[in-house]
């Protein structure tokens, strides 16, 4: 059908009159790839989200996904039993690219960008595809300006690549529908699905959207639906067995999370675009749209709508999954929409300059994110606490961390991804490994006192900048502490106490 073409009328272009003569295939090739509705959004949006990705320091969420990561792969998979199932696919592509590119905070944000890139290219083309070449181009802009694109840009979790997964899963779902009896391009549709849902389950609501997308394109057509049916059942098949384990550790992971009310369904909106000035644009330019081609309109507004909806209702259960960075592969349908409303007014001059006020209106939230703390809800400096070890190590030294009521800081993780590599210390209260123990936490020895040793010289991490570094401690270690070393220098960072303990003589 025609409904949903990869082109309007409005944008159809004349062909170039070069008689065939003007320079070699690949020198054709490379103009019409310059000229692609995607090529500049994607270019922009990486060059956006690899400028100074690496300055923001790790949270503890992006500590998490390194430590598991970094771990063999038998450890791996024994902890995904166990704890972050859902994350397994994620975390196992991370320790083969970490064991490739290596383990900063650089490398292990790459991904991420990378992912951010390819949605825009996505969402570039399913804008195409659904309203024309001018539309699409406009989305893929509009997507590159949008403060949270740079955000999980920036971040060591699956979320970035969740987003590309739902839009290459659109666009391909849009491509089969053109030519339904083509089982390659089905296949391919089902392959992204089964990555949705590798990468998140809670993406797999896309299908919601996917399924008025393909109501609306086959009506009658019986064969389409059977088609598109079998490649979904496929698809959500292949993330069964995370599934099963992750309901089973939802209660662990996500408890957390408030079950919804009805005004969540309005105030998730700014933390979805990590800015209320763009949500507002972007919400506003969408709702232009709905003077467009009916079937379009519906499709992208389907996609968009309806996973937080249905998301809103099944979190009325036992457990909650209503959280905005879970549905942050709903925005290339939203951004679609507002180009499609954007450049319903005809006008070049006017989206430019609707494209350039929205970018000097998020400008303010694109410096924040590259803040040392912008991924922290209270800033933790472990980068500073591993300089400070560093610069006045001495062999033999020990470590102690505060685990105690504040232990997801993980300050003994944050410090240690900092440290060089060689620069390693025994752990003091430490009696079992969150590798060891298969788990995302640590066990710490019983008896304190038998577990302090003869090291000349301990260095206390802890939360916090209290007056007196013990404090911050459970009170049997900090009394086996005391009774045999003293404080003989400490340096208050954001967040975070760092204290050089001396040994009585």
């Amino acid at each position: 059908m025609a409904l949903l073409s990869p082109s309007s009328a409005q944008d159809r272009t004349p062909p170039a009159r070069d008689g065939g003569g003007s320079g070699t295939p690949a020198a054709r090739d490379a103009r019409g790839i310059l000229r692609s509705v995607w090529i500049w959004p994607t270019l922009i949006t990486f060059v956006l989200t690899v400028y100074q990705i690496g300055i923001p320091q790790l949270w503890e969420d992006e500590l998490n996904s390194w430590d598991m990561a970094a771990r063999g792969t038998g450890e791996l998979l024994s902890a995904v039993r166990n704890v972050d199932a859902v994350l397994g696919a994620y975390y196992l592509f991370l320790h083969g690219w970490m064991a490739v590119v290596g383990e900063s905070a650089t490398a292990v944000r790459l991904p991420s960008a990378l992912a951010m890139a390819g949605a825009t290219a996505c969402t570039a083309l399913i804008g195409r595809r659904l309203f024309g070449r001018r539309a699409g181009l406009t989305a893929g802009l509009l997507f590159t300006l949008v403060p949270v694109v740079t955000r999980y840009g920036h971040e060591a979790r699956p979320y970035a690549l969740v987003v590309l997964a739902v839009a290459l899963s659109t666009l391909l779902l849009l491509r089969a529908l053109d030519r339904p009896g083509n089982r390659w391009r089905w296949a391919g549709y089902t392959l992204s699905l089964a990555a949705v849902g590798l990468l998140h389950l809670v993406a797999l609501t896309a299908l919601a959207g996917h399924l008025v997308v393909v109501a609306l394109h086959a009506r009658s057509e019986r064969r389409t639906a059977v088609r598109f049916g079998l490649a979904a059942l496929i698809g959500v098949a292949a993330s069964a067995p995370v599934a099963l384990l992750g309901r089973a550790q939802a209660g662990r992971q996500i408890a957390w999370i408030p079950e919804p009310d009805l005004s969540s369904l309005l105030t998730f909106w700014p933390q979805l675009y990590a800015s209320a000035l763009a949500a507002g644009a972007v919400t506003t330019l969408a709702v232009l749209a709905w003077g467009e081609r009916r079937d379009a309109v519906l499709s992208a507004t389907a996609l968009a709508v309806l996973p937080p909806l249905v998301l809103w209702v099944v979190s009325h259960g036992d457990v909650s999954y209503f959280y905005y960075r879970y549905l942050l592969f709903t925005l290339p349908a939203w951004v679609v929409l507002a180009g499609a409303g954007l450049t319903a007014a005809r006008s070049r001059a006017l989206v430019a300059a609707a494209l350039v006020v929205v970018a000097l209106l998020t400008l303010p939230e694109h410096q924040a994110m590259r803040k040392p703390y912008a991924h922290f809800w209270h800033g933790v400096d472990y980068e500073g606490a591993a300089r400070t070890i560093q610069k006045y190590h001495r062999p033999g030294d020990a470590v102690v961390y505060d685990r105690g009521p504040d232990y997801w800081r993980m300050l003994d993780v944050g410090v240690r991804f900092y440290l060089p590599d060689g620069l390693r210390m025994r752990d003091v209260f430490l009696a079992e490994s969150a590798a060891d123990r298969n788990d995302l936490w640590s066990t710490e020895c019983p008896d304190p006192a038998a577990c302090v040793k003869d090291e000349r010289r301990i260095w206390l991490v802890v939360g916090g900048n209290d007056a007196d570094p013990f404090e911050a401690l459970p009170g049997p270690q900090a009394r086996a502490l005391r009774a045999r070393y003293t404080a003989s220098g400490t340096e208050r960072l954001t967040g975070v106490t760092v204290a050089l303990l001396r040994r009585r003589s």
